[in-house]
């Protein structure tokens, strides 16, 4: 297979992969199947060995060891990326737009012109200067989170079978599904990945390794109220959708949002809500870079109810809360070389490697917690779960760049005694 990363990119982002919160299946969507199956053919063109794709979608596979001396054992490692897309925004019919050449132009958005990519409101374009972009056309997200970290995977893949320079130990390939919605791991076994860390690409822009991610939990605020015909609703009818709007009037204004912070501050976020006058519900992610202010949030959140609820007693308003990731923070010291040998391979591509935190979650999270430390990489992601996502050509070969000299770092640092 002589296919170009860009051609990979482009075939990735096609496929309809959109995972579904709402669904009690794994995968969440039939639809993320389809990709995990061309993972699976595609690794089998590659010469790839040890090749699963299991009943949950989730795809496996193994680039031998090569090079190695008689008796010297390299341990493996496992990059990890994730094949579906946020149920945040469309992903049907994704038509991506390719920009050789960029000059630091506004780019307008063909499908939708009143969307506009400008250096004035995104300056990280202005680092990206003579590069390949691709955008979406303004009508759905790109699904560069994360099919450029599969694409410099399935790249860095094809490099080492085709062409290897250096010994290097053996490289698991590991693509889940439902990562978006905090399941990426639910059916994964450390059994199955037998490796001494991981790395997911699943990372913005170049040259970075993050040793952070959020800690996260998802809350839902549940009100029951009583519907009647509007022309006899007098003393009777009690309108959930008023109730649960004034909840949401109550959150702080100008504090504890994604809107309104950054760097290592937390926050609440409602993200959706649905219902009608009998029963209504909005959903929060509650995120903080320590696992404790997690709890101080849902208490925020239900000293809101409790005031909210004073005001009707008619009503049944319910909170309740389930975790999804932790912060990495901690887990990633059980293989200290994960990060080390990361920033060495980061700068063996001439790139300047950057330690840095991550305001959201990964799989790496999850593995990490799991017992398998396992840091996150750049990929050129830009912009995620939006229609003004897009990433460059030249920051995911980067990325294929330094997964491969990353394999060769472990090969020759990583031997076991």
């Amino acid at each position: 297979m002589t296919d170009s990363l860009l051609d990979r990119f482009l075939r990735y982002v096609r496929l309809d992969t959109q995972a579904d919160d709402s669904s009690s299946t794994y995968p969440s969507t039939a639809k993320q199947l389809v990709l995990s199956q061309l993972l699976a053919n595609e690794c089998l063109e590659l010469g790839l060995s040890e090749i699963v794709f299991d009943q949950f979608g989730i795809v496996t596979a193994t680039i031998p060891a090569w090079g190695l001396s008689p008796g010297e054992i390299v341990p493996a490692i496992v990059w990890v990326a994730h094949v579906d897309t946020s149920p945040e925004y469309s992903s049907t019919n994704v038509n991506p737009q390719v920009h050789p050449n960029y000059q630091g132009q506004d780019l307008v958005l063909p499908g939708n012109p009143s969307l506009v990519l400008s250096p004035n409101q995104f300056p990280e374009l202005l680092t990206c200067l003579g590069h390949t972009l691709i955008t979406t056309d303004g009508t759905t997200l790109l699904g560069a989170d994360d099919k450029s970290g599969i694409a410099a995977i399935m790249t860095a893949a094809a490099r080492l079978i085709s062409n290897p320079q250096k010994p290097h130990g053996p490289i698991r390939l590991c693509f889940t599904c439902d990562e978006e919605i905090g399941r990426g791991t639910a059916k994964l076994t450390l059994e199955r990945l037998n490796a001494v860390c991981g790395y997911t690409l699943d990372g913005s822009g170049t040259g970075t390794v993050d040793c952070e991610t959020f800690s996260a939990d998802q809350a839902t605020i549940r009100v029951v109220g009583i519907n009647t015909h509007p022309s006899i609703g007098k003393g009777v009818m009690v309108n959930a959708i008023k109730i649960l709007s004034e909840i949401i009037t109550r959150l702080p204004a100008r504090i504890l949002s994604p809107e309104t912070t950054d760097e290592r501050q937390g926050f609440v976020h409602p993200y959706e809500i649905e219902g009608g006058v009998a029963e209504a519900h909005v959903k929060f992610i509650l995120r903080d870079f320590e696992t404790l202010a997690l709890a101080e949030q849902a208490k925020l959140l239900q000293t809101i109810i409790d005031s909210v609820a004073a005001d009707y007693p008619e009503a049944k308003i319910e909170l309740s809360t389930r975790p999804q990731y932790r912060n990495m923070r901690e887990g990633l010291g059980l293989e200290p070389r994960a990060i080390e040998f990361a920033l060495r391979a980061i700068q063996t591509c001439g790139l300047t490697p950057q330690k840095s935190i991550i305001r959201g979650g990964t799989d790496g999270s999850l593995l990490t917690a799991m017992g398998l430390p396992c840091p996150n990489l750049s990929t050129g992601e830009h912009n995620p779960h939006s229609p003004l996502e897009w990433t460059s050509v030249e920051e995911m070969e980067q990325a294929a760049n330094v997964l491969v000299e990353l394999a060769y770092e472990w090969g020759q640092n990583g031997t076991e005694p």
